[in-house]
């Protein structure tokens, strides 16, 4: 598209007329016919290559998109927050922000929406897909019907990337034997560097290139040390650099969408320690900043109501002074790793700008995929107790903490720590609520920022029209004149659902024009339509630990609903559900029919595997597995349950006089299992989120030479929490045995896999911690996995 200046509009209007004739419905384009003419020699034959037709004009942005995992609206620096964030300031001031831009409360759902212009539930993604069940609209897989934005532009011409966390492939296909279709690369992606999962440990995650599990670097960054966030951007510039010599003539779409600052919140001490006592008055006080901060640099209205705290969250004054210390720190941790993450972000920039192409970068700076994660609950130091519905208590905590090293560990690769809710809703100020919750915009409401020097200029007003992710998409189809195409690889595409913002680039007080949009995680729903938004809490509290009560007998039909009306209600803090009773039952019908529209059916149907049946979570068919020799990297949701279901694991083992290592391993050392052997005793360790270990020994070592070993687990009762009691055997000999008072009736990890020989990734084990991954040195012939037959 040739770049003009933003008021020539009859300029840009002819500008486009250009583009018409490579408007393409059917995608990939067809090939072109040679123009050289065979004859029965070469004497007599005409060579005449046919040019490869371009099919996008010479001066085609390059397009980054940058999304920020877990973070909310009172964050950032550039919109008032107390989070130095120089690198997307560095966009806001070169281009242009929006205020009222949404995504949709959790992950995996922003993320289909984002790359495909359509609504999460109508391609398959009303959940994370790590709790994927059989209804249409929450299978965890984008259907070829919704081609990607990179399909899309890679046959148009563009070189394609995407690093980071990708988090749209159901989680059973995402070992090294695929099936890869839905993978990245498999989605128009040509290449892709990061992890498949909804986290990853920042120091030891389990990586992909492509199509194939690769090893981290040792460091990063130009570090001693590796980090993944900055080996991401380090790949990123790589491809950059090797994009530019060679293929020049060709623009690039890359997705960067860094696994921070999801939990678990790790990075290294001098980060953290830029923020030693900014935040030691708590979360209160840190919204009364914030809310003023942001009236005063015009990012909300001056009319705007800072939102009241929800009665089910602590106020800072409620902590008891010998937990602050902890409650801070964790916020520290937190705000170096988010300032660490625009710093590496920034660095991508560098090298865009370095390479000469930044002026014609169209950089989109989404902050955020949903809002602040609760999901820390009251502080851990292990985040997924939350997503086990494990309730705990600060002093567990604490304790264990301090057998770690105390408050400095936090941030390593010892804990995988998540900060209090309260500052998730800190994050989210002035809005009610956090990530989950989508009726509320601080589950749903993120800045965004564009800049594009060459077809944008720089406009410091925010954008008030009502935008979503399923926005961008249909935006990049407008810059670059490319009609959504009706048929992409043979497979007939589903409308777009998403509106253009290409309206709001020179016009900061044009009419929105998107007119009506559907929110729905997990039963925390909403409606908006012109103006006005319709929504209910739903069943479940984020940072509430425990199943909710009466969870089992929730009825969507008896929710209490709220309304707004936000044109004139800011930050909803006005509820009009009682005086205007026939606009919310209005609003109420208007999402039944979206819901029916956009297979968002059953109500809460993405609760199924994460709380009324976890048995049906994703996982292989398989109740029955053989391993020959050492296996490195299964990923935990396609591995046997060994920590969820009874099984028994039998092994062939050869060992060796002064036998050393691990057997297997599950999971990582925030949560997991392991078997290993340390100076010839066989131990077996439960280590249910650092909170509690269970270790179970003989007294004796083992035989040398060829032993048969096996672990046989059980639970107590059917229900998901039940104990579990484990029984190891040597060569027919009871060897050792105990009991696991509780297991973790979801994962261990999201990121984290099973390995035979050795443990790979974050070690399981404090035992082995500094020995890992602590390789076996003996001979592992065969191992097998059966579940019981029941």
């Amino acid at each position: 598209m040739k770049v003009l200046p933003n008021n020539n509009v009859l300029a840009i209007a002819l500008s486009l007329i250009t583009y018409c004739s490579w408007s393409q419905e059917v995608l990939p384009f067809p090939t072109p016919t040679s123009s050289s003419r065979a004859g029965l020699n070469i004497a007599n034959s005409i060579h005449s290559p046919t040019p490869e037709p371009r099919r996008i004009s010479e001066d085609a942005p390059n397009i980054l998109i940058v999304l920020i995992d877990d973070i909310g609206n009172g964050t950032s620096s550039a919109f008032g927050g107390e989070i130095n964030t120089p690198n997307l300031e560095r966009i806001v001031n070169s281009g242009i922000a929006y205020n009222r831009f949404h995504s949709t409360a959790m992950c995996s759902p922003t993320r289909a929406s984002l790359l495909t212009g359509r609504n999460h539930t109508s391609v398959g993604n009303g959940q994370i897909c790590e709790l994927a069940n059989d209804w249409d609209g929450f299978t965890g897989r984008i259907p070829k019907t919704a081609a990607t934005v990179a399909e899309v532009l890679k046959n148009y011409g563009y070189n394609t990337a995407a690093f980071g966390k990708w988090h749209n492939t159901p989680a059973e296909e995402t070992t090294s034997k695929g099936p890869f279709h839905s993978w990245p690369t498999g989605y128009g992606f040509e290449y892709f560097y990061g992890f498949l999962s909804g986290e990853a440990s920042q120091y030891e995650p389990s990586l992909v290139r492509n199509t194939t599990v690769v090893d981290h670097p040792e460091t990063s960054g130009g570090n001693d040390y590796y980090h993944v966030t900055e080996d991401l951007a380090d790949d990123a510039i790589k491809w950059i650099r090797e994009q530019k010599a060679f293929a020049p003539d060709k623009p690039f779409f890359m997705y960067w969408a860094s696994g921070a600052v999801h939990g678990p919140h790790q990075v290294t001490k001098e980060w953290i320690d830029k923020y030693n006592g900014k935040f030691d008055d708590g979360w209160d006080a840190y919204r009364e900043r914030v809310y003023e901060r942001q009236k005063a640099m015009g990012w909300i209205p001056e009319n705007t109501v800072l939102t009241e705290r929800d009665p089910s969250m602590a106020a800072w004054k409620d902590i008891p002074k010998k937990e602050r210390p902890f409650q801070r720190r964790l916020m520290e941790v937190y705000a170096g790793f988010t300032e660490h993450t625009d710093h590496h972000v920034g660095r991508i920039f560098d090298e865009i700008e370095r390479i000469g192409e930044m002026d014609n970068t169209l950089i989109i700076y989404i902050w955020g995929d949903n809002g602040s994660s609760a999901e820390g609950q009251n502080g851990t130091i292990s985040e997924l107790l939350a997503q086990n519905s494990i309730p705990t208590t600060i002093d567990q905590h604490l304790a264990a903490l301090d057998k770690l090293g105390g408050l400095d560990v936090l941030g390593s690769g010892k804990t995988d720590n998540m900060y209090h809710a309260g500052w998730a809703w800190a994050g989210s100020t002035p809005y009610k609520s956090t990530k989950l919750v989508a009726a509320h915009f601080g589950g749903t409401r993120q800045p965004l920022a564009i800049s594009w020097p060459k077809g944008i200029q720089h406009d410091k007003t925010p954008r008030p029209q009502f935008h979503h992710v399923n926005d961008i998409a249909p935006t990049i189809y407008e810059i670059l004149n490319i009609t959504p195409p009706q048929v992409v690889n043979g497979v007939s595409q589903d409308p777009i659902d998403g509106v253009s913002m290409v309206y709001t680039f020179d016009d900061p007080m044009a009419e929105g024009r998107l007119r009506t949009q559907f929110f729905d995680i997990m039963g925390s729903r909403g409606i908006y339509k012109d103006g006005w938004f319709a929504g209910t809490f739903g069943p479940r509290n984020p940072w509430v630990p425990g199943l909710p009560p009466g969870i089992m007998d929730w009825n969507p039909e008896n929710d209490q609903w709220e309304l707004y009306n936000i044109d004139q209600d800011w930050s909803q803090s006005n509820d009009l559900s009682k005086t205007h009773p026939e606009k919310l039952e209005e609003m109420k019908s208007l999402f039944l029919v979206e819901s029916a529209k956009n297979d968002n059916l059953p109500i809460g149907g993405g609760l199924w595997s994460v709380i009324y049946h976890p048995e049906d979570a994703p996982k292989t068919d398989y109740t029955e597995w053989t391993f020959l020799g050492d296996i490195d990297r299964m990923p935990e949701f396609a591995a046997p349950k060994l920590g969820k279901f009874s099984n028994t694991v039998q092994m062939a083992v050869n060992v060796p006089e002064n036998a050393n290592g691990v057997l297997y391993a599950l999971g990582g050392f925030g949560g997991g299992l392991t078997c290993f052997v340390e100076n010839g005793k066989l131990i077996y360790e439960y280590n249910l989120f650092e909170i509690e270990r269970t270790v179970i020994s003989g007294e004796k070592p083992l035989p040398e030479g060829e032993v048969t070993i096996s672990v046989v687990s059980t639970k107590q009762k059917p229900q998901a929490q039940s104990p579990m009691d484990v029984v190891i055997y040597v060569n027919g000999e009871k060897y050792g045995s105990g009991t696991i008072p509780v297991i973790a009736p979801l994962t261990f990890t999201a990121n984290d896999c099973l390995d035979f020989g050795k443990d790979l990734g974050s070690p399981v084990s404090l035992n082995y911690y500094n020995k890992a991954p602590y390789h076996f040195n003996g001979k592992i012939i065969e191992s097998t996995v059966k579940y019981p037959k029941y």
